[in-house]
This record gives C-alpha cells, sequence and structure tokens, in this order.
C-alpha cells in the first residue's frame, strides 16, 4: 500500500513532536509503541500500529544511553517497522527487523546534531554568565527545533519520498532472506526484555518475576493484563510496607520498642 503527500506530511509532524518531547522528556512521546500508535492513526490502520509499537517497544526497552554511546533510536525503529508492514505487506516481525537500519539512521541523527550544535556552547555560556535569560530561552528552543526537524525531514524522505525504492528493494529480497529478517525480528523482543533484566534484575525482586512467570505458565493465559493488575497490587502492598517500616525507623528505637509492646 501507498503512503499519500499527506499522511506523509502529518507522519512528519508525528515525528517532530515525538523527537521534541525526547530532549524535554515529559509525555515519552518519543517511546516506539507511541509513535507507532500515531502512525496507525494516521495510515488508517490502528491495529497495526499497536502491534507494531508493541514488538518495538519490547525489543528497545533495555537500551540505555551508557556515558557517551548512543544507542540505535527507538522512535525511528517504532516508525518504521509500521510503515514497512503497512507499506510491503509483510508481518510486524519482519518489518522489526527490516526496520533496524533506520534505527540506525536516528542514531546517526542524533550524534549529529548534538555535536553540530556543540559548536553554540560557548556563547551559551557566555549568556549564562551575563545573566541573559532570553538568549538562553532562545538557544534552548532553536537546539531541540534543530533536533526536531531532522528526525522529521528524514521521516518524510523514509516514509513518502523514498517509499516506491525502499518497497522495491524489500520486495527482491529472496524468501530466505525474508524468513531470516522474521525470525531475527521474532528473537528482537526477548533480547530486549533480557537486556532490561540485566539492569533490573536483583535477588531482592527475582521471586517476583519468577511467580508471575509460572502464573502465566499454568493459567495458559493468553491476556497478560490480569497478571499486570496482581502485579500493581503486590508492588502497592511492599510500598505500603516498605513506607510503614520508614516511618518506623525514623521514630527510632523507643518507637520500635513501642510497636512490639503494642502488638503483645
Amino acid at each position: 500500500m501507498q503512503i499519500t503527500l499527506i499522511q506523509g506530511i502529518l507522519i512528519a509532524v508525528v515525528v517532530f513532536l515525538c523527537a521534541f518531547d525526547k530532549h524535554i522528556e515529559s509525555l515519552m512521546w518519543f517511546r516506539p509503541l507511541v509513535v507507532a500508535f500515531f502512525t496507525g492513526i494516521i495510515l488508517g490502520d490502528v491495529s497495526l500500529g499497536l502491534q507494531a509499537g508493541a514488538v518495538a517497544e519490547l525489543s528497545y526497552l533495555g537500551l540505555l544511553t551508557v556515558g557517551g554511546t548512543v544507542p540505535p533510536d527507538p522512535l525511528f525503529a517504532g516508525l518504521m517497522t509500521t510503515v514497512l508492514a503497512y507499506t510491503t505487506g509483510c508481518d510486524v516481525n519482519t518489518a522489526l527487523g527490516l526496520a533496524v537500519p533506520f534505527a540506525l539512521i536516528g542514531q546517526w541523527i542524533n550524534t549529529g546534531t548534538n555535536t553540530f550544535y556543540a559548536g553554540f556552547l560557548p556563547g551559551i555560556d557566555k549568556a549564562a554568565e551575563a545573566g541573559n535569560e532570553s538568549v538562553l530561552t532562545r538557544r534552548m528552543f532553536q537546539g531541540w527545533v534543530l533536533y526536531a526537524g531532522m528526525f522529521a525531514l528524514a521521516a518524510f524522505l523514509s516514509v513518502y519520498a523514498f517509499q516506491s525504492g525502499i518497497s522495491a528493494f524489500v520486495s527482491a529480497f529472496p524468501e530466505w532472506l525474508v524468513h531470516g529478517f522474521e525470525v531475527a525480528g521474532g528473537l528482537m523482543p526477548a533480547v530486549g526484555l533480557a537486556l532490561l533484566l540485566v539492569v533490573m534484575l536483583k535477588k531482592e525482586n527475582a521471586a517476583y518475576l519468577l511467580a508471575g512467570f509460572v502464573v502465566m505458565i499454568i493459567t495458559n493465559c493468553v491476556n497478560i493484563l490480569p497478571v499486570a493488575v496482581l502485579a500493581a497490587c503486590v508492588a502497592y502492598a511492599g510500598f505500603r510496607r516498605d513506607v510503614e517500616l520508614a516511618k518506623i525507623e525514623a521514630a527510632g528505637p523507643s518507637a520500635q520498642e513501642g510497636e512490639f509492646e503494642d502488638g503483645i
């Protein structure tokens, strides 16, 4: 299916807003699930947008910026997973594998724009020393607009201007290669979740992870929402317990003795 000019412009606007939010991180619109959802609305296939956004979100969930390293861009991954699945007719797992080069384009835009704007930092430092708030505000928004504008331009070129070439290129792939992308795309969500667990999994919460896994296996539940609600209840109970323990510790030893006496 082809993407019209109006759809291409609307997608570019969505990407601009999502990339702008990426700097301020207030609405989390730059996440793959959000940008894929909006893209699905524009393309008239919300279900496809949600499916593509879900697999892209899981795949890029554990990618973190450490030091000066910049990971592949999740915003572009969610966008192009949806667009490639829509224009080529492939399933979302295959589209996810095909979207990896576009995620690297987002990575290059991120690095390039930040490197370019670093040349303006001496002037910004001087404005800060002089207390010139108007210059600081203007320079700040200029950097955000430049960053978001580059993402919007790249998105428009990818989803509209070059869509015929991209579709023809993908269609020329042999069946075994397409199957390889499908397998790789199917593995990426598991890899993303594993990367997240490397950071989050501790001995204190490993039991909860195992309990949730066992519940899913025993119940053979297709809908994960009930397990998520149960996990939220357990998390809230643990949070309240920690709050009460913190209050007792803050009150001192005498309060702890009083608690035990009242209990007896």
